[in-house]
């Protein structure tokens, strides 16, 4: 196994780790609160780490498209406030079997938006990815609840903000993009917090908030890190190393107990993910992947 696998891999473990510290704090701190500590941990550790050699924080800030950067910033947040109320409120396999959704909407955005031709083994990638997800969840014969819609917005709105990403990807700085986001998403939460009341966390929570921000940094960073070092066909399964880790922690530390059903679904989702990998191997020798399918910031 190369140093890009095992990075890829690393990564996607320190992001389950961060997922499952969020969800230890619900019940005992506001979701809106939840966000701004970890952005600030997470997104300071990022600007400082990712900002390139000899640039400026003047020129950090500057914008060349003002309008799709500031609307994938408040999709992004929007999608945030999301993804920690669903962590916080319902099982950990159920919120990443809905979040696995993001990439087959990413499919039909980019036939959508970017006019790009879908063929018939994505659409059965879709088609799978969906059933799978209809198994865990099983609408109609269990309740439902907000956190499920809240993963199926943040699911929904990861993919609008990839599809935006890929039309800004060669145009403005990456640094810039995530810069927003995090300007956007702190502001929103302060805002949130102080309107709902800011509640000092116990040394516990601030070890804890501490794990969740700086876990998602780190794992932006050896991702980031991975796909240097390694192609994007051998990094794209790895993406799914996150559903064994949801169903571990949520094992381990909240007592979640998958029934055979959501085992299943899971199975079932994690293999239209491969699907399209191994499609794009066979027909490219190479595959289009996201790493950062979901936004977590």
């Amino acid at each position: 196994m190369n140093n890009g696998i095992l990075l890829a891999l690393l990564g996607y473990a320190t992001f389950a780790w961060s997922d499952a510290a969020i969800k230890a704090l619900g019940g005992g701190m506001s979701v809106f609160q939840i966000g701004f500590f970890q952005l600030a941990i997470a997104g300071s550790l990022l600007v400082l780490l990712t900002r390139p050699e000899g640039s400026g924080w003047l020129d950090f800030w500057r914008m060349k498209h003002p309008l799709p950067v500031q609307v994938r910033a408040i999709i992004g947040m929007i999608a945030g406030v999301g993804g920690v109320y669903a962590f916080t409120t319902i099982p950990l396999a159920e919120v990443y079997a809905i979040a696995f959704l993001s990439p087959l909407f990413v499919t039909l955005l980019s036939m959508l938006i970017l006019k790009e031709q879908i063929g018939p083994w994505r659409w059965a990638a879709v088609i799978i990815g969906f059933l799978g997800v209809l198994v865990v969840v099983r609408p109609g014969f269990r309740a439902l609840e907000l956190g499920h819609a809240a993963a199926l917005m943040m699911a929904t709105l990861s993919a609008s903000s990839i599809i935006l990403q890929r039309s800004l990807a060669s145009r403005e700085r990456t640094t810039t993009i995530l810069g927003y986001l995090i300007v956007y998403a702190a502001l929103f939460n302060g805002v949130a917090t102080v309107v709902t009341g800011f509640e000092p966390p116990s040394r516990t929570e601030a070890a804890i908030l501490l794990v969740a921000g700086a876990g998602a940094a780190a794992g932006h960073m050896f991702l980031m890190r991975a796909i240097r070092i390694a192609p994007v066909n051998q990094l794209a399964p790895t993406h799914y190393s996150q559903i064994a880790w949801a169903v571990l922690l949520g094992a381990l530390l909240f007592n979640e107990q998958p029934d055979i059903w959501s085992a299943s679904g899971l199975v079932v989702i994690a293999f239209s993910g491969l699907l399209t990998v191994a499609r794009e191997r066979i027909r490219l020798g190479t595959v289009r992947w996201n790493p950062f399918g979901r936004t977590r910031l």
